[in-house]
């Protein structure tokens, strides 16, 4: 019973072992994480006084921003496919039209809601201060421009690259 249970938890480990350094994993990690540490590296220059935890948040959660992780993970990941499954594969056609419809959320509907949010917590304040009624504003869900998820994706192929022919 002893002798199996390591060999239960040798085979765990190994397993996890495979998985943290296997190359797509880490080349879509890399990518979303590159592409945060970027936004977060701008955010300090453009806002000067930043708590840390809002460097924390910027860095592991925000969204919205140059350049889109969201691209950059989502590009990173069908390259990778294609690298290790081919470019002709069916695995890799489905993660190429996943990262087309991720990249489009982010372009249309996620924008369209941080707008119309913007535009609502502007009218509702505008009431609360003319009414002088409590107003709880809506989150804002920061999508990204054109710019930014075409950005995002280049970076994310970029890293896909490297890690399968460097």
């Amino acid at each position: 019973m002893l002798g199996e249970m390591s060999v239960s938890e040798s085979l765990k480990t190994e397993y996890l072992r495979a998985f943290f350094r296997n190359p797509v994993f880490l080349s879509a990690v890399t990518s979303w994480f590159l592409a945060q540490l970027i936004k977060t590296i701008a955010a300090l220059f453009r806002i000067k006084k930043q708590s840390l935890k809002d460097i924390f948040e910027t860095l592991v959660w925000r969204s919205g921003g140059m350049p889109s992780s969201h691209s950059a993970l989502a590009s990173s990941l069908a390259m990778s496919i294609g690298f290790v499954e081919g470019f002709g594969s069916n695995l890799f056609i489905v993660t190429m039209f996943l990262a087309f419809v991720i990249m489009r959320d982010s372009l249309g509907v996620r924008r369209s809601s941080g707008v119309q949010g913007r535009v609502l917590n502007g009218l509702g304040k505008n009431v609360s201060d003319k009414l002088k009624i409590d107003f709880h504003p809506v989150k804002e869900v920061h999508g990204h421009e054109p710019m930014e998820v075409v950005i995002g994706a280049i970076l994310g192929m970029l890293i896909s690259a490297a890690f399968f022919h460097l």
